[in-house]
């Protein structure tokens, strides 16, 4: 899978990794992935229902290190 943008969004609270995510997903072209990296435990939840509501496609999702990776395919 190519990923072609990865955003950083550690040591960041809820609703910036969000908020960061988005504005990185309207650079990218429909079917273009984008992983992000949060170590907001909130995250775990937002972002699945944010993937849902805003028509994207969370293909994986992984926790390392307290580390959480998500890997979005833009809808």
């Amino acid at each position: 899978m190519e990923v072609n943008q990865v955003l950083d969004a550690k040591g960041l609270s809820c609703p910036l990794p969000i908020v960061r995510a988005k504005k990185a997903m309207d650079t990218l072209a429909t079917g273009q992935v984008l992983e992000v990296h949060v170590t907001d435990k909130g995250a775990l939840s937002d972002f699945p229902a944010w993937a849902k509501s805003s028509g994207h496609e969370i293909l994986d999702q992984s926790i390392e290190a307290d580390v959480i990776k998500f890997i979005i395919k833009k809808g």
